[in-house]
């Protein structure tokens, strides 16, 4: 195995040129087969652990851009400011201001096992970090203080009725939510989202975006004036 000093030059050296790895790929760098060594090595680095694909990615904390959710994704490989995924959806569930259903987390998290998204939440209701509510029949996660929970719920009930559940559908909203994170910091007219949509043979009007980004908090400043 490399020396202290040779792991944090190779490990500093493949993190600039890949930008995220795999421990498969630290194993390699390192000349190791050691999980405990190739952990210290990467926590001298301060490596960050990805909160998706089960935490087998790392990085440096000085690579990443994060969004205004805190989060920062590269190749589809998600990290987070918080870390793993539980308490990204802590803060991001805290922070919320209308709470949060569980497609509105797949679609923001970019998550490719769902089964993973909903055992963290059904873990964290249980583990009393988070409260469930049920709005119309669909389950609504929002904060564990009870202030806030209300406010929360207080907001979703204005949104559903301002847009009633039949006017956009679920699967509308995540499409549309998923193309504008896409976009970057910069938030793109709701015709190109629609235009981009549409091309994939998602149909969706300029109208629709149009209420789903009042809807959510998106602005021409921001990519969001509010987190959703």
């Amino acid at each position: 195995m490399l020396s202290p000093t040779q792991s944090r030059e190779s490990l500093l050296k493949m993190f600039r040129r890949k930008y995220i790895a795999t421990i498969d790929e630290v194993f390699s760098i390192l000349d190791t087969n050691s999980r405990m060594s190739a952990f210290r090595r990467l926590k001298s680095v301060g490596s960050l652990t990805s909160f998706t694909d089960a935490g087998r990615y790392y990085t440096l904390p000085d690579i990443p851009k994060f969004d205004a959710y805190g989060l920062w994704f590269y190749q589809n490989v998600g990290f987070s400011q918080v870390g793993t995924l539980k308490s990204t959806l802590i803060a991001l569930i805290h922070a919320s201001a209308a709470g949060m259903t569980p497609n509105e987390a797949l679609a923001l998290l970019r998550l490719r096992v769902p089964n993973s998204l909903h055992n963290a939440l059904h873990n964290l209701v249980k583990d009393e970090r988070i409260k469930r509510h049920r709005l119309q029949g669909l389950p609504l996660y929002t904060s564990i203080d009870s202030d806030i929970a209300r406010k929360q719920m207080t907001a979703r009930f204005e949104n559903v009725e301002r847009f009633p559940p039949s006017t956009i559908s679920a699967e509308t909203t995540i499409m549309v939510l998923v193309e504008t994170l896409r976009a970057g910091k910069v938030l793109p007219p709701p015709a190109t989202v629609a235009a981009r949509l549409n091309a994939q043979s998602i149909p969706v009007t300029v109208d629709q975006v149009e209420q789903i980004f009042v809807k959510y908090g998106f602005s021409a400043e921001k990519k969001t004036a509010e987190r959703p």
